[in-house]
């Protein structure tokens, strides 16, 4: 679903419509799907849902085996990814769908002092007045420190993000104009060292997922994204509470993935990185091992990450441009590397992508998940 406000569907409308169109697009029948997965609606609106998949299984008329709501905020997709891998390899369903969608409320409308109670700590963050951006700014501010990485670093990032989504015609910012590190630090202030254009963008939208056994997967693509190796990890919940900040539980879910699916770093041919904030990349890439501690600004410097660049990431604009859908923004990061691995992202598709990475986080970058995809089981 196409970033966007859709001020005429409320929370569970959205996951109808989703579901709806997926079995159109994908010619399914309902009764093939034997597993469903989604995650939590109305959660941006303090409205939250858990019996999502029961109110699916009801209206969609399906029969699955196996069915779940489940809430890891970013990472909720790359967990249901695994969690569908292991039901379809155990015989306990053989098409298992994964939905979620989101409405990411504007700060203005409320949101802002609700999302921060529902991620900070209660006794040593909520009495200060914590909005995320700020504790994202404390992550940001400390990686910088310990890594030597520049205000105008980060901002390239959110450079980079824009001229991929000129490429993605779904993106939000498609057909507004590529921006410039001045643009970026030019900007409103946020928190800093964030400015405006640092910042993803509050959307409404979502996506699904099919994961089922190969020979299924055969009859519906010429050419489906195999799942190569698999990494989880869930750090402390919260800021204050971390040892450190600028190494996450990216560094054991990237770890744990690689060796599952046999391949180091330099073997990836595309990055799917959950850019919440313009500093995020930056700092997965260093967790993840595809650069040396204090690089990875001089990475994306270089132009490495952009279109036509060595080691392209976040080939669909990236929550920064793309649009942030709340409660399914992991699902967006999936999604477009599925694509890439399909070779089904158009104007954008990376040749020869045979090994693509997906990594995405929830909460204040604290649950993990990596994914790695390829064309070759």
């Amino acid at each position: 679903m196409r970033p966007g406000r859709y001020t005429d569907q409320g929370p569970y409308d959205l996951f109808r419509s989703l579901l709806k169109d997926a079995i159109t697009r994908w010619n399914i029948s309902p009764k093939m799907v034997d597993g469903l997965l989604t995650s939590p609606s109305g959660q941006s609106q303090g409205q939250t849902d858990a019996y999502v998949h029961d109110k699916l299984i009801s209206e969609f008329a399906l029969k699955p085996r196996f069915a779940e709501t489940m809430c890891l905020g970013g990472a909720s997709f790359g967990v249901m990814v695994n969690r569908a891998m292991s039901a379809v390899r155990e015989g306990r369903a053989n098409a298992v769908l994964c939905i979620g969608s989101g409405k990411f409320l504007k700060p203005s409308e409320g949101s802002a002092e609700m999302l921060a109670k529902t991620i900070a700590e209660a006794d040593f963050e909520v009495p200060y007045g914590p909005f995320i951006p700020g504790l994202y700014a404390l992550i940001a501010r400390r990686f910088m420190h310990e890594r030597n990485i520049t205000r105008e670093d980060i901002a390239r990032v959110a450079v980079s993000a824009r001229k991929w989504a000129l490429l993605n015609p779904d993106a939000r910012m498609y057909g507004k104009g590529e921006i410039t590190v001045e643009d970026v630090i030019a900007s409103r202030p946020i928190a800093d060292p964030f400015n405006y254009l640092d910042c993803s963008i509050p959307s409404d939208g979502g996506g699904v997922v099919l994961v089922t056994r190969a020979d299924i997967g055969h009859q519906l693509s010429d050419q489906p994204a195999y799942v190569k190796g698999y990494g989880e990890y869930h750090a402390c919940g919260t800021i204050s509470g971390a040892d450190v900040l600028n190494e996450t539980g990216a560094v054991q879910s990237g770890a744990e993935a690689f060796a599952q699916a046999n391949l180091t770093p330099a073997d990836i041919d595309v990055a799917q990185l959950y850019d919440a904030f313009s500093a995020t990349p930056l700092i997965l890439l260093e967790n993840l091992g595809f650069c040396a501690p204090g690089t990875s600004g001089d990475f994306f410097n270089s132009g490495a990450c952009d279109p036509g660049g060595r080691f392209p990431v976040n080939t669909y604009g990236g929550l920064l441009s793309y649009g942030h859908t709340g409660d399914s923004s992991g699902m967006s990061v999936l999604v477009e590397g599925a694509r890439q691995a399909m070779g089904q992202a158009g104007a954008r598709q990376i040749t020869g992508a045979e090994n693509v990475l997906v990594h995405c986080y929830g909460g204040m970058m604290y649950d993990h998940t990596t994914l790695i995809l390829g064309r070759q089981p």
